[in-house]
């Protein structure tokens, strides 16, 4: 078994000389429509051993920042100010120059391994570049060098895997190596823009704790990028928020989080799903989206969203200084001088002050009221909308070009059970490949599941299917979906009036029902009736995630089903949509499946919770009951894994590391399939192991207790020692 308790990043004193300065910096990008200033005058100091966080929306200037550090955007790019180095200015320096400190004094871990790595080249060879380049190592030495990295981040058989291909690594394994190259010199800083984005939440655990290992093992300063405050809470120092192309306010990571000075920082923070967060109130909404960066005027750029605006605010861009309220010299943020305390660019400061960085009392929250069903009748005497046991789906596992031939089965689906009731919502969860994609496709494509049961609004979906078109044909109209990328899901070519009108075109609507349909479902989402003529790429990525809802209400369906419905969206963003769901749900009468890889976000809309792993149902019951006292090791693991957005609470927690991926889909083991990675399998004794490899576990309540919240685990009465 391994666990980690999430201490501080790094304890580094804040009185060291700083290895990295920069000063004044801006970025312009020339453009058909205008020069865009993506980062203005912006100003920061590392020191050795720090860890900086640097937070904000996407279009904000975080990694625009980042590569200009590093000398890494296009040649039209207009950099301007100052970037020292450990003593040495880099802005100015050539290509070549530069690539002399490009993984020596300063490395970069990208955010898509697969596009950084070559493809044409092994991982070992890619590594044991950087340390000939830079070291003059031979070749034996640098290949050692290299399996030594991959060992020390954590890759099983480095010395088979150092010679293997990038596509042959899984995604996290390929982040634990990129995070190898960027250490193999021992580097004073290390710049990380958003690596544990798009990863699950065990991979991502597992890349926090290796990138915590490079800098011990380097010494370096971090720069750490993300739009997740959760993963920041736990990992920075020091926070610099960044709105506009500039810094808005930073911090200590404890003093940012409990005394924030700007509004948009509140807004972040009070937008975030909480783990812990038993309640189900609103989230904040940030309203409206980022300013263009052409041609900003000298006023906040943050006015036009912030619910404190005045008119100084609208007339003179505020300046990055220490917010009223903190004039006493021992308050914590003037520790190490200004430059290294609390600053805040905001007029308003002495007013979000004397708020208590209550986001309620800053920004108009929603009243979300509650679902009738919900509330007025036991969940078993509800209506039930989807009930499936034991449903399968297994494919063809082909070899060959030219003559393909079986050689396999891949068990995409192998044992999966859900139950909705009406007015209800269940999260499905579970690591990339579990098979939450696959059972979502079975049920939406209407087909005789190939072993298990599959009833529909009380109806089994042989018996529909049996009735031929008619039957599925009334299903469908009963059945909706929001995917997770509105962009790829919407015609560009179609207006959104036929957007949202293409589902009632489909069930035979007349025209004159479409024409007061349409405006009246725009209008349902937020959005404007005016706007039905334009396009999908004329539209926020929030906004066109709501025309995709407004499409799946448009036939009045009784079930919605949501994959990863708010995943690719900011989080002042994704606050807007989910408050949008929970109003919706609310107000129509709508049950949701929710699938979804946050569980911060599941543990804010769901009331029930379906666990899966390997293509089955681990865990499953009431999403308080589980979240609170998981029984199967699997759902610790999640739980503990999942950041929390506060930096005293994140650093207390104890995270369970689970060792790899999960194993290949084609094979069907024996007895427990999680037993490979389980941490509690680990410390067993031989003869309760011995079940564990035997016994395939069925789902069962504890011993005497609610029979709703069951889990597949032999020692569930054990979990809860994992994490102790």
């Amino acid at each position: 078994m391994s666990t980690i308790t999430n201490g501080s990043a790094t304890g580094s004193t804040t009185t060291a000389e700083p290895i990295l300065r920069v000063r004044d910096l801006h970025v312009r990008f020339p453009t058909p429509r205008g020069t865009v200033h993506a980062v203005r005058g912006l100003d920061l100091e590392l020191r050795r051993g720090e860890v900086l966080g640097i937070v904000g929306e996407s279009g904000s200037g975080k990694s625009v920042t980042s590569l200009a550090v590093l000398g890494l955007l296009p040649d039209t790019t207009k950099v301007t100010g100052s970037v020292e180095l450990d003593g040495e200015e880099l802005i100015g320096r050539s290509d070549k120059q530069m690539s002399r400190l490009r993984g020596d004094k300063v490395a970069m871990v990208f955010q898509d391994p697969l596009s950084a790595f070559t493809p044409v080249y092994t991982i070992g060879d890619q590594i044991a570049e950087t340390v000939r380049l830079h070291r003059g190592a031979s070749k034996a030495e640098a290949r050692a060098r290299a399996i030594e990295l991959l060992g020390l981040v954590g890759i099983p058989e480095p010395a088979r895997r150092v010679d293997a291909f990038p596509h042959e690594f899984s995604g996290g394994m390929r982040q634990r190596a990129m995070i190898a190259m960027a250490m193999a010199n021992d580097p004073d800083v290390i710049l990380a823009d958003e690596p544990t984005t798009a990863l699950d939440v065990t991979i991502q655990a597992q890349i926090i704790e290796v990138l915590r290992t490079a800098q011990r093992e380097t010494g370096a300063a971090l720069v750490f990028v993300s739009h997740d405050l959760g993963v920041i809470a736990g990992i920075a120092d020091r926070i610099a928020v960044m709105y506009a192309g500039r810094i808005v306010e930073t911090a200590t990571a404890e003093e940012l989080f409990a005394r924030p000075r700007m509004p948009y920082t509140i807004g972040l923070i009070g937008a975030l799903p909480r783990l812990d967060a038993t309640d189900r109130s609103p989230l904040v909404p940030i309203p409206g989206s980022p300013p263009s960066l052409i041609g900003l005027a000298d006023a906040c750029p943050f006015a036009a969203r912030c619910p404190l605006v005045s008119e100084v605010c609208r007339s003179t861009e505020p300046v990055l200084e220490p917010p009223a309220g903190i004039d006493d010299p021992a308050h914590p943020s003037h520790a190490g001088g200004h430059s290294a305390g609390h600053t805040a660019a905001c007029h308003r400061t002495a007013e979000v002050a004397a708020a208590h960085a209550d986001a309620g009392r800053i920004f108009t929250l929603p009243v979300i009221p509650e679902h009738a069903a919900s509330t007025d009748a036991a969940r078993t005497d509800r209506e039930p909308v989807v009930h499936v046991e034991g449903l399968t789906k297994t494919f063809p596992l082909v070899k060959g070009a030219v003559f393909r031939r079986k050689v396999g089965d891949v068990y995409a689906v192998d044992g999966v059970d859900l139950d909705i009731r009406r007015g209800e919502t269940l999260g499905l969860v579970g690591e990339s490949g579990s098979g939450k994609s696959t059972t979502l496709h079975q049920l939406m494509d209407l087909e005789r599941p190939e072993a298990g049961t599959v009833e529909l609004f009380g109806e089994s979906l042989a018996d529909a299917t049996a009735r031929g078109a008619a039957g599925t044909r009334a299903l469908r109209q009963r059945i909706s979906m929001v995917f997770q990328d509105p962009s790829a899901s919407l015609d560009p070519r179609m207006s959104v009036y036929d957007v949202v009108a293409e589902p009632l075109r489909a069930i035979g609507a007349p025209a004159s029902r479409i024409e007061e349909r349409v405006p009246e479902l725009l209008g349902l989402v937020g959005l404007q009736a005016a706007e039905a003529d334009r396009y999908p790429h004329e539209f926020s990525g929030g906004q066109r995630q709501r025309i995709s809802i407004a499409r799946a209400l448009a036939v009045e369906p009784d079930l919605v089903v949501l994959d990863e419905p708010v995943s690719a969206l900011d989080v002042s963003i994704q606050a807007g949509v989910l408050n949008l769901l929970a109003e919706l749900k609310a107000r129509l009468g709508l049950s949701y499946l929710f699938v979804s890889h946050d569980l911060s976000v599941i543990r804010h809309v769901a009331d029930r919770v379906s666990v899966m792993y390997l293509g089955r149902t681990v865990e499953e019951g009431a999403v308080d009951e589980v979240f609170e006292r998981p029984m199967h090791p699997y759902t610790a693991a999640l739980m503990s894994a999942v950041p929390v957005p506060d930096p005293v609470v994140e650093r207390s927690r104890t995270t369970i590391l689970l060792p790899g991926d999960p194993p290949s889909p084609t094979e069907r083991p024996t007895g427990c399939r999680f037993r490979s990675r389980c941490p509690l399998y680990a410390v067993l004794p031989e003869a309760e192991r011995r079940r564990c490899e035997e016994d395939t576990p069925e789902k069962a309540p504890r011993r005497g207790e609610d029979v709703d919240h069951r889990a597949a685990c032999h020692y569930p009465e054990k979990v809860a020692s994992i994490a102790a």
